[in-house]
C-alpha cells in the first residue's frame, strides 16, 4: 500500500485495493494503481466523491508535460478508470492520451546469449539465465517457480497464477532440467531458486545479475530478463515456429502482443535475395 496521510484518503486506496484483489490482480498492478490513485488524489485536492473528469484530464496533461512516458501514462489512466469507473460506479467518458510507439523489441543474438551464459557468476546465475533464455519466463513468474512444479524428465513444468492470474505449462530443454535436477538435488518442494534469506528469490536479485553477467561479457545492448524472453520468441519464430504456438509459450492473452515478434531479424534478411542485387 502506498504511504498516505490523509484519512479519506486511506480509506479510498484501501477500498481500491480491495476491489483490485476481488479481480485478481497481480501484486504489481495493485501497487501501479494505488500509486497512481494516491498521486492523483493529492494532485486534485478535493474528495474523491467530488471529482470530475477535468479533474482527471488535467492531472495527465501535468504528467505530459513533465515528460512522462506514454506508456506510464496509459498506466495512470487506467489506473484512474478503474477507480472511478469501476470502484466508485461513475462512468467518466474516455480520455485520449498519446499513443504508446510499438517500437521493435531489442533481442540477443545466438552468440551474445552463449557470451552471457559463459559470464555468469555462479552455478545459479548460470542456470537462472539458461532457464529465462530457454522457457521466456517472466522474471516475476520464474522467481516463484517451485520444484515440485517441473517434470525434470520431460524438460516442462507449470507457471501457476502467472499474469492475470493464469496457470500455462512451459519447456526449457531435457538438457537444462537435469542440470536443475542435479542442481536441487535431494530437495522435492520449495523454491527453485532461493535468496539469500532462503525464500525465493527476487526480481531485483536476478535483474542484477544479469545485468552484471552482460557487462562481463562485453554486450553493449541493453539486457535485462525481458530482453532474454525476447530472445526466446524471436529466436523461435525464426526457426518457423508458428505465432500461436509462441503466444501459448509466452503467456499472452492478446495474440497483438505476440504479433510483435514477427519483426524482420537479422537472420531472415540473410535469407532475402534484394530485388538489386537480381538485376544486377
Amino acid at each position: 500500500m502506498v504511504n498516505v496521510t490523509n484519512i479519506s484518503e486511506v480509506h479510498d486506496l484501501l477500498e481500491l485495493e480491495t476491489e483490485l484483489t476481488l479481480r485478481g490482480m497481480s501484486s504489481s498492478t495493485k501497487d501501479a494503481y494505488c500509486k497512481y490513485t494516491s498521486q492523483f488524489l493529492s494532485f486534485a485536492a478535493k474528495d474523491a466523491s467530488k471529482v470530475q473528469r477535468l479533474d482527471i484530464k488535467r492531472f495527465l496533461a501535468t504528467k505530459i508535460g513533465l515528460g512522462v512516458a506514454p506508456r506510464s501514462i496509459n498506466l495512470m489512466r487506467s489506473a484512474l478508470y478503474f477507480y472511478f469507473n469501476e470502484v466508485l460506479g461513475k462512468s467518466f467518458a474516455a480520455i485520449k492520451v498519446p499513443k504508446i510507439s510499438r517500437s521493435l523489441p531489442i533481442y540477443l543474438t545466438k552468440e551474445e546469449v552463449m557470451s552471457l551464459i559463459s559470464a555468469a557468476g555462479s552455478r545459479k546465475s548460470r542456470l537462472i539465465i539458461k532457464l529465462l533464455y530457454s522457457s521466456g519466463l517472466r522474471v516475476s513468474e520464474l522467481c516463484k517457480i517451485r520444484i515440485e512444479e517441473i517434470d525434470f524428465n520431460s524438460g516442462k513444468g507449470y507457471v501457476r497464477s502467472g499474469k492475470g492470474g493464469k496457470d500455462r505449462l512451459f519447456f526449457m530443454g531435457k538438457t537444462l532440467a537435469m542440470e536443475l535436477k542435479n542442481f536441487v538435488g535431494s530437495n522435492e518442494q520449495g523454491f527453485l531458486f532461493l535468496g539469500p534469506s532462503n525464500d525465493a528469490i527476487t526480481t531485483r536479485n536476478v535483474q542484477k545479475i544479469v545485468s552484471g553477467a552482460a557487462k562481463r561479457a562485453g554486450i553493449q545492448k541493453p539486457v535485462t530478463p525481458h530482453k532474454l524472453r525476447h530472445s526466446f520468441a524471436t529466436h523461435l519464430h525464426d526457426a518457423g515456429t508458428s505465432i500461436r504456438t509462441i503466444q501459448e509459450l509466452l503467456g499472452h492473452s492478446n495474440l497483438q502482443t505476440t504479433e510483435i515478434y514477427t519483426h524482420v531479424s537479422a537472420k531472415k534478411l540473410d535469407d532475402v535475395v534484394n530485388p538489386l542485387d537480381e538485376l544486377e
